[in-house]
């Protein structure tokens, strides 16, 4: 099969959905900083780091269903299960280290969709992408400084 055909510009009710997705890891990074008990301070790293790992495993899942639908090729298949193993070891790692690298994997996961989502047709998300993609990797890093 060709590329995806719906390739418009993704709907406000797409896009108020990824803002309120970023509203953990704002809202968590942020808590890192101002809570004053040690112990609390890891648990939120490590929920921040939980669900970064969620994240980048779910922009995984962009190719692996375009890889399903026959609309990738199997490369894209490969690269659909990577953000997962990748998500897995930020969270395996204590926040301190978790947490930007998984700032980093969120960065690479953009990288790659810059080259793969005009092969999907999908280049009117990448804006969108950029910005959540940018707000969530500078929450990682941010929380990162805290722990």
């Amino acid at each position: 099969m060709g590329p995806v055909v719906n390739s418009s510009s993704p709907s406000v009710w797409f896009e108020r959905l990824g803002y309120a997705g970023l509203l953990p890891f704002v809202g968590l990074a942020l808590l890192v900083w101002v809570l004053p008990e040690p112990d609390l301070q890891m648990w939120v790293a490590t929920a921040l780091a939980a669900y970064g790992a969620l994240i980048v495993s779910f922009l995984g899942g962009v190719h692996w269903g375009a890889a399903w639908r026959g609309d990738a090729n199997s490369s894209q298949a490969i690269w659909g299960v990577m953000p997962s193993l990748l998500g897995w070891l930020g969270v395996l790692m204590p926040p301190y280290a978790g947490l930007p690298w998984l700032g980093m994997v969120l960065i690479g996961c953009y990288v790659v969709d810059r080259k793969r989502y005009p092969e999907l047709g999908l280049s009117p998300w990448l804006t969108l992408r950029f910005r959540l993609s940018a707000v969530a990797a500078l929450s990682c890093f941010v929380a990162a400084g805290a722990v």
